[in-house]
């Protein structure tokens, strides 16, 4: 099964509409504020290469990982 991780911030709209988009398929997924976890930051950006939000990780069950940048769900629809 794949783990999916949702790296947000609290004013990010785009980052709820992701949620809710996973939400809407019985997607479970954890979800990492980066306002509260700054710490995360330097992950979040090594593994995407990006300083946007939302980032959604997946990883698969071989062990590779995904990234998806930014309010993509056609990308993100084909990775889940």
């Amino acid at each position: 099964m794949k783990k999916i991780t949702v790296f947000t911030t609290t004013t990010c709209a785009y980052c709820g509409m992701v949620k809710k988009w996973l939400d809407s398929k019985g997607i479970s997924y954890n979800v990492v504020n980066l306002d509260e976890q700054p710490e995360m930051q330097k992950q979040v950006y090594e593994k995407s290469g990006a300083l946007t939000v939302p980032i959604t990780l997946i990883e698969n069950d071989d062990s590779t990982e995904e990234v998806v940048i930014g309010y993509n769900l056609s990308r993100l629809a084909s990775l889940v």
